[in-house]
């Protein structure tokens, strides 16, 4: 089926808006993949050091081009659950190439922090930038120039954004996303956070809430809720990264290892030396994109990918923008219930139907581009599909079925849980911000109320603690922004929002910050632009200005007068407490360079 006259629309006026960015990326790749596999002209000493530690067969393999060689760029370490189960599979990657013929090597790590970690803890203002190290570090171990095609492992918040832009960068070499899977379902997600409102309001201790979270988070893989790595395996997926089906299967199962060996013979078979070439940056296309964010808004994910996907398309050559993004949530029905958008984890997701059956939904109504190239080799009708193991240890798949499993998860097209996405653009004004609504109830889609001023999360949380925060009131928590600190996640202030909420308060947030991929309930203008420290609109407001939250018409203002607004001047903020200590001083290059976050909040594109 041919894509719906509105998909086709926005995806056309992508098009035409990246046609200058996207030409010149393409001839950039285009010459890089002319000059060919450049083993053989290397400098005998360059290939030496190349290939040492190889075995002799693997170095006689490696002296011609007839062997493909395949780089891998690794996360892992042992601390973070999603990247753990990483340790062990370069071996078995190696396996794998040499029963397709090819050879494999570990071309380098990168960094990968875990936001989970660092909530609300200096580290967490390193976090976004991150992203862009990431991209860095992957494009200095492919800079050895020694391979034929990639396969990147990585799962996490910023890893998988931060990879797919090295493999762009690197366009003109195939690259094959390999994932590790969730953890297996603890605690329910819900009982989560209540135990966390319950030691918020100082009702339970902090062994209760260790206990609640270690239950939750519990062994390998990634977090069960439905946050910024699990929308990244999504993406993945749907843009055709992944093969078929592999985005949500557990850490240490047969079948994850014989996806993990498909991955790595495929990537094998799509390189220059075979007859199915299919280089990343020529496979990626608006197209692939559009069908990232129909994704996105199909199953309420992350409001972090509204800075990510902006920088994930410039990578390419596409300029994607926030209006995009608005305007394809109101074609694109939410067809997902998902911690924090439902109770359920992913785990209950995938035994649902999945990506599967979610694709085939898409598909069903043109919803989705299906004429997209993927590293399977064919549209992404392909995955529409349930998958399992043959007898024989390799990997099968099925036509998924029109019947979701669990309609309280994943529902029909026919008969979605609404009718339009959860990410929308606000204007106003403040400026420009993003908010997330699929998991705030209607009656809280509009908030009028005085502003409240922050400078921090931390000045919040004291409030809350000393029963300031009485009454309806939106909060203002600027100073916040990539320019300012980074633009940490602001995860603490979901609690305490949540429990003024429930007491029946009519509360919203503004910021130029961020909030967690599994932020839910709250109406929240987020990412707002221009940021504070730039001297923007947020940094004008007063404590008890009127803010009007308008999720429905799409704004977001401070009442006063036009005139008023403009002769005040703006707030400052002492940014010293946040330029050193736990590795801050080494990121002041990036808070210098980096775009704002209506472009991605990228050092790379402005």
């Amino acid at each position: 089926m041919s894509a719906d006259p509105r998909i086709a629309a926005i995806t056309s006026r992508i098009v035409e808006r990246s046609k200058p960015h996207r030409e010149a990326y393409l001839e950039r790749v285009r010459n890089a993949a002319s000059k060919g596999v450049k083993r053989a002209v290397l400098g005998c000493g360059n290939l030496a050091h190349g290939f040492a530690v190889c075995s002799p067969a693997e170095k006689e393999a490696l002296s011609g081009e007839t062997v493909p060689n395949l780089g891998i760029i690794t996360s892992y370490n042992d601390m973070l659950s999603a990247h753990q189960p990483f340790e062990t599979y370069p071996a078995l990657i190696r396996a794998a190439a040499h029963e397709a013929g090819g050879v494999a090597q570990v071309a380098g790590g990168v960094p990968a922090m875990c936001d989970g970690v660092t909530q609300g803890q200096p580290g967490m203002e390193l976090s976004l930038f991150s992203r862009d190290l990431i991209a860095m570090a992957a494009g200095i171990g492919l800079s050895h120039n020694m391979f034929d095609s990639t396969v990147y492992l990585g799962v996490c918040d910023k890893i998988v954004p931060g990879l797919m832009i090295a493999a762009m960068t690197f366009g003109h070499l195939p690259a094959v996303f390999i994932p590790a899977g969730p953890m297996t379902s603890g605690l329910p997600n819900d009982e989560k956070a209540r135990v966390r409102q319950l030691f918020a309001e100082g009702k339970v201790g902090r062994a209760e809430l260790l206990d609640a979270e270690s239950k939750s988070y519990h062994g390998p893989g990634t977090c069960t809720f439905y946050g910024t790595a699990n929308s990244n395996q999504m993406l993945m997926e749907i843009m055709g990264f992944h093969l078929p089906g592999a985005s949500f299967i557990n850490p240490g199962t047969p079948l994850r290892d014989a996806l993990t060996k498909e991955a790595t013979k495929r990537a094998l078979a799509i390189t220059a030396l075979g007859n199915d070439f299919t280089p990343a940056g020529e496979m990626i296309d608006e197209r692939s994109i559009v069908n990232g964010v129909v994704g996105l808004h199909a199953t309420g994910g992350s409001t972090n990918h509204t800075l990510h996907l902006l920088a994930m398309a410039r990578s390419a050559g596409i300029v994607l923008t926030w209006q995009d993004i608005s305007d394809l949530s109101d074609v694109i029905p939410l067809l997902a219930r998902v911690y924090p958008n439902g109770l359920a984890d992913v785990n209950h997701f995938h035994a649902a139907g999945g990506m599967g059956f979610l694709i085939g939904q898409l598909l069903k109504k043109g919803l989705l581009h299906d004429d997209v190239r993927t590293v399977f080799g064919q549209g992404l009708d392909a995955y529409a599909i349930d998958i399992g193991l043959n007898a024989d240890g390799t990997v099968a798949r099925s036509r998924a079925g029109d019947v979701s499993h669990d309609p309280k998860v994943l529902a029909t097209v026919e008969d979605p849980f609404q009718a339009s996405g959860g990410l929308r653009m606000l204007t106003g004004n403040l400026g420009k911000a993003v908010i997330k609504i699929s998991a705030v109830k209607p009656e809280r889609h509009v908030i009028e109320a005085p502003a409240k001023i922050f400078h921090d999360q931390a000045g919040l949380n004291d409030a809350f603690k000393a029963g300031k925060l009485t009454g309806d009131f939106i909060a203002v928590v600027r100073f916040q922004g990539p320019k300012a600190n980074g633009m940490p996640e602001l995860h603490k202030l979901t609690t305490v929002l949540g429990i003024l909420q429930d007491r029946g308060q009519r509360v919203a947030l503004i910021t130029d910050g961020r909030m967690s991929g599994a932020s839910g309930k709250v109406p929240s203008a987020i990412h707002m632009t221009p940021e504070a420290v730039d001297g923007g609109p947020i940094a004008k407001i007063r404590e008890g200005d009127m803010l009007r939250l308008d999720a429905v018409a799409g704004t977001v203002d401070v009442l006063i007068e036009a005139k008023e607004m403009a002769h005040r001047a703006a707030a400052t903020a002492d940014l010293s407490g946040n330029e050193f200590g736990m590795g801050r001083e080494l990121f002041a290059p990036f808070r210098a360079a980096t775009g704002t976050a209506d472009n991605g909040a990228s050092v790379f594109f402005h």
